[in-house]
């Protein structure tokens, strides 16, 4: 769709462009499937960033597009290319203990590794596809077109249980996150639960490879949990916010993927990147505003 088409199209007026768009059914499955991966990710994505795992995000968000070219080659569906190649990416980077000297950074130096050649491995797989691979872009960039009713039944299901398990270790893994010593000291089980998050790092990042795409999924994990976390400290309220955030940067991506030929992929980035500067900005001022009101009141006193 063009711009004159867009802008004939859009009337300025949120419910009636919403009931317009979703009089097409391949939109109404598009905002489901992304309202689900929007709150997956946006939870995931917020213990990653509370973590500091981003780069391990960020490396899982890469690996997802060798594994769709792999599934793509073997004639099998994209979304078992997904699910395998970032689950198994996550059991790999997971093997090395964070816990010990060194061990962040041999965590870092494996997950740039595994980064590295599964990227390879994925334009190698695409090399080898003798059909039209006309899908490529969608893989790096995503898409809302063909998303049917059993992919989100599908992406519900994973999320569910995805979220299930998190809800689980939730506690522990909040404890583990801020302070590992103490929580290694109190009996907490870090190791195993810093692979368990992993996993579940890796099916969030599968499902949001499906909508955003291979190379903008992290755009989705990292950018609606910083901007939370920026704008509140209290873990609660920046778990809900985080997820307010995604929930709405995904929908604004979709209506203007919508009326636009551009992938829904930038659009999500764009709109979440704005409100993570936004959030930067307020929480600059605000602390600049408090340094200057307690110097202000220690001149006085």
């Amino acid at each position: 769709m063009n711009w004159a088409d867009a802008s004939a199209g859009w009337s300025w007026n949120p419910v009636t462009d919403l009931r317009q768009i979703w009089a097409f059914a391949f939109m109404v499955n598009a905002f489901r499937a992304g309202t689900v991966v929007a709150v997956l990710a946006a939870v995931m994505g917020w213990f990653m960033v509370l973590r500091r795992q981003s780069f391990a995000g960020h490396t899982l968000a890469v690996v997802s597009f060798p594994g769709a070219a792999c599934a793509t080659l073997l004639g099998i569906g994209a979304g078992f290319g997904y699910f395998a190649f970032c689950v198994g990416g996550a059991l790999v980077i997971a093997a090395i203990p964070r816990a010990g000297p060194g061990g962040s950074g041999q965590e870092s130096a494996l997950t740039g590794t595994v980064q590295a050649f599964l990227l390879a491995c994925g334009f190698l797989f695409v090399a080898l596809y003798k059909g039209f691979l006309g899908g490529v872009n969608s893989l790096l960039f995503g898409s809302f077109l063909g998303i049917t009713t059993v992919q989100v039944t599908v992406l519900t299901i994973v999320a569910a249980l995805a979220l299930g398990v998190l809800a689980v270790v939730g506690r522990p893994l909040l404890f583990a996150s801020v302070d590992e010593d103490v929580a290694t000291g109190r009996g907490v089980p870090v190791r195993a639960l810093s692979v368990v998050f992993l996993v579940l790092l890796g099916t969030a990042t599968a499902e949001a490879s499906q909508i955003t795409g291979t190379l903008l999924v992290f755009a989705l994990l990292v950018m609606p949990a910083a901007a939370a976390q920026q704008l509140t400290a209290r873990p609660a309220a920046s778990l809900a916010l985080s997820v307010l955030i995604a929930v709405a940067v995904t929908w604004s991506g979709l209506i203007a993927a919508y009326y636009s030929p551009y992938p829904i992929g930038f659009y999500v980035t764009t709109f979440a990147f704005a409100v993570y500067v936004l959030s930067r900005a307020a929480r600059t001022l605000s602390t600049a505003v408090g340094g200057h009101r307690t110097a202000g009141a220690g001149a006085v006193a």
